[in-house]
């Protein structure tokens, strides 16, 4: 079922949002202060792209100093936009049955939006 939800999801704008965020990544790399920045949104593109078989999970070592200070700036400058657009889609999606699928991703990307430094989208074991 995974592959096949992978399929429409790529079909159906997860190409697009996906490759949107490793661009969007790849500019803010241009700075060296945006590096860590843009390394996580290249990241974040890039586990985007497959969404379905995969489950959010804290990230080791995320809960340092330096992951706190990057997070909060990550939510303030990022993350806060990206997280209600992923909340938004799947409100929308949420309304029909065929949807539902695709807004569980969405809803399952909100925390990795938000704190991409403590949270990563890891596969499921088979």
């Amino acid at each position: 079922m995974s592959a096949v939800g992978n399929i429409l999801w790529l079909v159906f704008g997860g190409f697009f949002t996906g490759l949107g965020y490793i661009l969007g990544g790849l500019i803010i790399c241009l700075s060296i202060i945006g590096i860590p920045f843009g390394l996580k949104a290249i990241q974040f593109g890039a586990s985007l792209m497959t969404p379905f078989g995969k489950s959010t999970v804290p990230r080791e070592g995320g809960q340092g100093c330096l992951a706190l200070f990057f997070n909060i700036a990550w939510l303030v400058l990022f993350g806060w936009e990206i997280a209600a657009l992923h909340i938004a889609f799947g409100l929308v999606l949420a309304v029909t049955i065929v949807g539902l699928p695709f807004a569980q991703q969405h809803f399952k990307l909100v925390p990795v939006a938000l704190l991409p430094f403590s949270y990563k989208l890891e596969r499921l074991a088979e």
